[in-house]
């Protein structure tokens, strides 16, 4: 029976075993992509691109792009672009994002570059969502 030398990895790809389509290091794809199932890019995308399911973005991965939608998105390395998630986006430790994010839920892990604004809210169309109750600022009073 094989085993997987390094088990971690099926985290970082989002596919947990599953095979999926990859752009491998060294591919450069200009356009708009459009992806059933599972994603992983480790070469360079250029345009829209848009899945079924999740998109992860490799360590030596860039994304060049006027937005990626998908459910999940994880990011280990460059986007410049606007993520738009319905379940979650990720950003890994080493990656750079510059774009606005959109999502039901974020994690920013420590070390990584985000320059952009970040909306969590219901992707089926509801109000945003405040991440904690009570959150709200107090409202200052007109004098």
């Amino acid at each position: 029976m094989l085993k997987r030398q390094n088990p971690k990895e099926d985290d970082m790809n989002g596919m947990k075993g599953e095979m999926g389509t990859i752009i491998g290091k060294g591919t450069k794809i200009d356009g708009t992509v459009t992806i059933e199932g599972p994603t992983r890019i480790d070469g360079t995308v250029m345009g829209k691109l848009e899945s079924s399911d999740s998109v992860t973005v490799g360590p030596t991965g860039v994304v060049k792009a006027a937005e990626i939608k998908a459910r999940t998105i994880i990011v280990g390395g460059k986007v410049d672009g606007n993520l738009v998630a319905t379940e979650k986006v990720e950003l890994q430790a080493k990656c750079e994002v510059v774009g606005d994010i959109s999502s039901k839920s974020l994690l920013v892990e420590h070390g990584a570059v985000f320059h952009g604004s970040s909306k969590m809210k219901n992707m089926t169309g509801g109000a945003p969502q405040s991440s904690a109750p009570g959150s709200e600022l107090p409202k200052a009073d007109k004098k």
